[in-house]
């Protein structure tokens, strides 16, 4: 899993870079269609960023509810009853 992380961060890494080579390029020519790209382009610059990060915070928070691992939990519980005065 922390392999598959790393290949997804490195991917969207060459994403953003891509992209930003792309509106440097856009920005430099000078065509009919080049102003449509380049504001296409700037806003894939702004909202694939955004997105993915919504997709990872409902991934965390869908995941963290159902996979929680059986030492974590007793950990937890550990910790209420230090707090509560239980033992």
């Amino acid at each position: 899993m922390e392999k598959l992380k790393r290949v997804a961060a490195m991917a969207g890494v060459i994403l953003l870079a891509g992209m930003y080579v792309v509106t440097l390029i856009l920005g430099l020519t000078a065509s009919p269609a080049t102003q449509n790209m380049l504001m296409a382009s700037i806003v894939c610059t702004v909202v694939v960023p955004v997105l993915l990060y919504a997709m990872m915070l409902v991934a965390r928070v869908l995941g963290s509810s159902d996979k929680e691992d059986p030492a974590s939990k007793k950990q937890a519980e550990e910790g209420r009853k230090s707090h509560t005065g239980k033992n």
